[in-house]
């Protein structure tokens, strides 16, 4: 099987203008070519005003590539970036609801918690909310640990990614600006001469 036929997970990062709808419009893009989201985040980025998207999805490096090509030709979209798992550093946050009366009669299932990595954040008389980060494959296995113990709720962050060899979209953003300077504000010759100019 050639390497671009073969499908795996990849990272599609996105700087955009914070424009009302654009996320509608991209979702579009995946919706048209039967794509499915893995997951999807979006936040403030490095740069003031300029927004980032973190899409996963599991697809060929053929059709990423199409696809992000698709992805730019948006108006307000500025960037396209895609990755492999290896190229990123990524996480997820993940919460697990848990009866605290268990907690506190089977001192093994803190302990397991402990060794997950995993945090208490919230302690009520009724339920214990612990936190844990990582892959999806730590998240998940706290889970199936959690499970006989009567795991009472379970919910995961989208991915969180910052792509190892990247210098930022700021760096990317003052070339582009070096290469493309703002041209100098000029007086409009045909200030005050609407009548003049218009009238034919």
């Amino acid at each position: 099987m050639s390497q671009d036929i073969e499908k795996k997970e990849f990272n599609i990062t996105i700087y955009t203008e914070n424009q009302v709808g654009l996320l509608n419009r991209i979702a579009i893009i995946f919706t048209r070519r039967k794509i499915n989201i893995d997951s999807l985040n979006t936040s403030p980025s490095e740069v003031d005003s300029i927004h980032r998207f973190n899409i996963v999805i599991t697809e060929s490096e053929e059709v990423v590539r199409k696809l992000t090509r698709q992805i730019e030709k948006q108006v307000e979209v500025l960037k396209v970036y895609y990755n492999t798992n290896e190229d990123i550093i990524w996480q997820e946050l993940a919460l697990y609801k848990v009866s605290t009366d268990v907690i506190a009669e089977k001192v093994s299932v803190e302990r397991l918690l402990r060794e997950n990595g995993a945090r208490a954040v919230v302690i009520r008389k009724d339920y214990t909310v612990f936190e844990t980060t990582g892959h999806r494959e730590e998240t998940d296995n706290l889970i199936s640990i959690l499970q006989p113990y009567g795991l009472i709720e379970f919910v995961r962050s989208a991915r969180v990614a910052i792509i190892k060899n990247s210098e930022g979209f700021n760096t990317k953003l003052r070339e582009f600006e070096q290469l493309q300077p703002g041209e100098e504000v000029m007086e409009n010759e045909y200030l005050n001469k609407g009548q003049k100019v218009f009238t034919m």
